[in-house]
């Protein structure tokens, strides 16, 4: 904790804050310091003046004797009346020798150094009038003293603080370490603690839960395609299998088998081509082949290009659009989008369905949009058909991967948008919401 860098910040801002103190404390003394010394000679110098004043009403008798008054009052200054030759007359200032103007005396044996205004008199006599500066460094001491306890206090409420901090941003990081720790053996389910404070460290601790549960998610993801993988190509490599041994058993049948395995063949590289392809479009490759387009285009030019096979399978597939839809896009990602969602619903409406593919130019958004009345797909099942390999017919019996889906929500994540399935009432409608244009 100690090498911690919390503790390191702690550690200047209080070093920082201290010296903020002392030059504080160094201005406010300075600045006392000379307002007091202001006020002292203010007192002199109305002092001074009023005994010239004296003088000049009362003459040098008058003068001696205000001065004489003055030295029996308690707290009064110190004052001096010489006469023409230096010699004292009155006062406690009898034995100094000044120039006119202000001077310290410091050679006064067991008292304070004074200041001392000596002003001229008629007759070549001197007033002098001055005091000790006692005061001044009585104040000196008291706010010396004042600000040393304050900075004292600075330093051991920053260090305390400091350490204070230090600690409990150590326990948090350590927590988020101990997490990472915890990961790193193994343990996926282990998350960042979140005090619920929500300073910096709760939202870092979110940010790396969101990415943990995407982790997570993902790894969950690769076990299962893994599983489905396996899953899906052991049946076409038995089937494979099966008929190469029939063709080594029966010659005559062998072109038979030969057929059926490449039928097989080609349907395991379907699956992996498809797979490829599904992580290239995640990898966010594609996203440089972006232009402007227009969705209606697109379902024009698939309705047209499987309104035969739909009739073959008496089937009615229509097209509703209300004019220009554009987005910003791979043309042919997101045509390849829409023959998935046409195929499947081909294949799964039923005959005698009707499936129309829209596509409309809302406010804020563009939206494609393959609804049939078929029989539907229970609510639960929704979001789980965009996953890999997953296919609502367990026996896995009829053609297809199960990654035509997938492939659209792929597709549609490159491009930002968002795809939905929902009851139609008969049937399914599959929604694939873009941003608009920019």
């Amino acid at each position: 904790m100690f090498r911690s860098t919390s503790l390191r910040l702690a550690a200047l801002y209080t070093a920082g804050f201290a010296i903020s103190v002392v030059l504080l404390g160094a201005v406010t003394l300075l600045t006392t310091r000379a307002a007091l010394s202001e006020q002292f000679d203010d007192r002199v110098r109305s002092e001074s003046n009023a005994l010239v004043e004296e003088y000049k009403v009362e003459g040098l008798e008058g003068l001696i004797q205000a001065v004489r008054e003055r030295d029996r009052t308690p707290g009064s200054l110190d004052y001096g009346v010489l006469d023409t030759g230096g010699q004292g007359m009155a006062g406690r200032l009898v034995r100094t020798r000044t120039p006119l103007g202000w001077t310290v005396v410091r050679d006064r044996p067991n008292r304070e150094p004074v200041r001392i205004l000596t002003v001229a008199l008629p007759q070549g006599r001197r007033l002098l009038v001055g005091d000790d500066d006692k005061h001044v460094e009585v104040l000196d001491h008291i706010l010396l003293r004042s600000f040393g306890w304050t900075l004292l206090g600075v330093v051991i409420l920053g260090v305390l603080g400091g350490y204070a901090l230090s600690r409990d941003v150590h326990r948090r990081l350590a927590a988020i370490s101990g997490t990472a720790e915890a990961i790193i053996d193994g343990d996926l389910a282990r998350r960042v603690p979140v005090q619920g404070s929500d300073d910096d460290l709760d939202r870092l601790a979110l940010t790396i839960n969101r990415m943990l549960d995407r982790i997570a998610a993902l790894m969950e993801s690769l076990k299962q395609v893994s599983n489905d993988v396996a899953h899906d190509l052991r049946t076409p490599l038995n089937r494979l299998r099966q008929r190469l041994e029939a063709g080594l058993a029966a010659p005559d049948e062998r072109a038979v088998a030969l057929e059926g395995g490449l039928a097989d063949l080609d349907s395991i590289l379907d699956t992996f081509a498809a797979l490829l392809r599904i992580a290239q479009i995640e990898g966010g490759a594609r996203r440089a082949a972006f232009r402007r387009c227009d969705l209606s285009e697109i379902a024009r030019t698939v309705v047209e290009a499987f309104a035969p096979s739909a009739e073959d399978g008496r089937q009615s597939l229509t097209l509703g659009v209300e004019g220009p839809v554009p987005v910003d896009g791979d043309v042919e990602l997101l045509t390849q989008m829409l023959v998935n969602l046409v195929e499947n619903a081909l294949r799964h409406a039923g005959p005698g369905a009707r499936i129309q593919v829209g596509a409309t130019a809302g406010e804020g958004a563009a939206v494609l949009s393959v609804a049939d009345d078929g029989p539907g797909v229970p609510e639960a099942e929704h979001a789980r058909l965009f996953d890999r390999f997953y296919r609502l017919e367990r026996s896995r019996s009829t053609p297809g991967s199960g990654l035509g889906l997938a492939l659209v929500a792929a597709v549609a994540r490159l491009h930002g948008a968002e795809v939905r399935l929902a009851d139609a009432h008969p049937g399914l409608i599959a929604r694939v919401t873009f941003p608009p244009a920019a």
